[in-house]
């Protein structure tokens, strides 16, 4: 078969903007201070995703075996990754409620997906997210100031509303699209991680 032909998956039927509107309160109760990793996605290449259950970030290269290094940036001057675009986190309700399905939940393009506020007021640049156990863990990210607006893919798998929502007044300073970030930290990450958030003094 060929695959260039096939439809991308998406969700079966797109979120309206009246059901994005009623769950924007579910969305502001998730934890602000310490949240849970709900689902590691490893992207080894264009359209294709790999569910973890356990992953390896490294500042060298994001997250082991992701195609971060080799798929470059629009962003960058030279067109080469970019440094503060290592990692891409969404938020694990939003993604869970456009998708409506676990195993659609990947297609959003994100690595890290996390039952934590993720908005500007509660993790302003240079706020670090801490793997595991807060005294010794397993990893740490750093947000960057990069903003994360998504693509056309997106649009396609979870609907023009949706897309309009999270980039809009209410999704923008909420990040409901997800947020830009760095490896600070080399380790280990598990699902189910607790996630710990260090802002900045």
């Amino acid at each position: 078969m060929d695959h260039s032909s096939t439809p991308a998956p998406h969700a079966a039927r797109y979120r309206t903007p009246q059901e994005l509107t009623d769950f924007v309160p579910t969305l502001d109760a998730a934890p602000t201070d310490r949240g849970l990793l709900k689902l590691i996605v490893r992207r080894p290449a264009l359209g294709e995703r790999e569910v973890l259950a356990v992953g390896r970030l490294d500042p060298a290269y994001g997250l082991e075996g992701d195609s971060w290094l080799s798929r470059g940036s629009t962003r960058s001057a030279d067109g080469r990754a970019h440094p503060d675009m290592q990692l891409n986190v969404m938020s694990h309700r939003m993604v869970a409620f456009l998708a409506q399905d676990p195993a659609l939940e990947p297609l959003a393009g994100d690595q890290l997906y996390l039952d934590l506020d993720l908005s500007e007021g509660n993790l302003p640049a240079g706020s670090q997210l801490a793997f595991g156990d807060p005294d010794a863990p397993g990893a740490v990210i750093e947000v960057t100031e990069q903003p994360h607006t998504g693509c056309a893919k997106f649009v396609a798998r979870f609907g023009p509303d949706a897309m309009r929502f999270v980039n809009g007044r209410v999704g923008r300073p909420r990040r409901l699209r997800g947020l830009n970030a760095r490896v600070v930290l080399a380790g280990q990450i598990h699902t189910g991680d607790l996630v710990t958030v260090r802002r900045p003094s």
